[in-house]
């Protein structure tokens, strides 16, 4: 691809004005959500949505996420069941992906939903991603804005890091406060309410609005029915151990609680915390040139669920 000159702009009206009308000329644009940075491009428009997979290298049988200003919106795009209804109204915006049928005559590109019947839909909370939706007025596709497999970016250095040269601007709304993407839950015909990806929105919240359990479903890495299921994703350069007690002398530590590390997650061993600290310290481990990453064990309960899984995608074979 050519190299682009990406224009950083800020989260004023001039610069929202400036963002949706570069998206709605095909462009590319990184802004902010609660959860981390999203690439955006016109969800309606399949040649912008291609240039989302040709700028991160994403393989285009991962299905991407489309961000929408409100439920009324959604449902110009797909199909709302009672129970995606009331997840929806639970829980929007925030950090919350629901799939759902897709609407046959829906205005929704077939790049955006990898082919599938389905379609990945949330809508932001973050005020700046808000403001870029009632700007543009109309659906943005928007995975993570770093290059496939790579760490998740949660402040404008991270977009301007990865991807500096491949789209056209980025949108600096400072940092993310969640750090994690966020969860998804497929609502779709004759089958269970499932969780497809732990997220930045806790299964016990999801689990007691419903007043049920739900399936768990990671998908196959290599069809995957949502974002985030591909077996090595979110990585580091360097190789990742996890469930360390005892870090070998080559070994960065990555800690978690009351130890002794080179970065922590949260010295206080609360898991908000340390979600949101995930992706930074993965990049500040990147520009320390670790090599060997040890991590502290993370409880497995509440948001540290989607923090281990994370990890163990950043840990698996590359």
């Amino acid at each position: 691809m050519n190299p682009k000159v990406m224009d950083i702009l800020p989260a004023d009206a001039d610069g929202l004005a400036q963002a949706a009308q570069i998206l709605g000329t095909g462009g590319l644009v990184a802004f902010p959500t609660e959860t981390v940075y999203g690439l955006g491009a016109d969800a309606r428009d399949g040649g912008a949505v291609a240039r989302i997979y040709e700028a991160k290298g994403r393989p285009s049988f991962n299905p991407l996420i489309v961000h929408v200003a409100d439920l009324a919106a959604a449902r110009g795009l797909a199909a709302f069941d009672d129970t995606a209804t009331r997840l929806a109204n639970a829980f929007w915006p925030g950090p919350l992906t629901l799939v759902v049928p897709l609407l046959g005559a829906g205005p929704v590109s077939p790049l955006v939903t990898a082919g599938l019947s389905s379609v990945a839909i949330r809508v932001p909370a973050h005020p700046v991603a808000r403001a870029l939706l009632e700007a543009f007025d109309g659906p943005l596709a928007a995975p993570s804005a770093n290059p496939s497999g790579k760490i998740s970016p949660t402040q404008a250095a991270h977009v301007a890091g990865g991807l500096e040269g491949r789209i056209d601007a980025l949108l600096d709304g400072g940092a993310c406060d969640v750090g994690l993407e966020s969860s998804i839950v497929a609502c779709l015909p004759d089958q269970p309410v499932a969780m497809l990806r732990e997220g930045g929105l806790p299964r016990e919240a999801i689990e007691a609005c419903l007043g049920q359990s739900l399936h768990i479903s990671d998908g196959t890495p290599d069809a995957p029915n949502a974002p985030g299921q591909l077996m090595s994703h979110y990585a580091p350069e360097g190789q990742v151990r996890l469930n360390v007690t005892t870090p070998q002398d080559d070994e960065v530590l990555l800690g978690f609680g009351a130890v002794e590390a080179t970065l922590n997650l949260s010295p206080s061993g609360d898991l908000t915390e340390a979600a949101a600290a995930l992706f930074g310290h993965l990049h500040r481990l990147d520009a320390m040139g670790a090599r060997r990453i040890a991590v502290s064990p993370i409880p497995e309960k509440g948001i540290g669920r989607a923090i281990n899984d994370r990890l163990r995608r950043a840990a698996a074979p590359r």
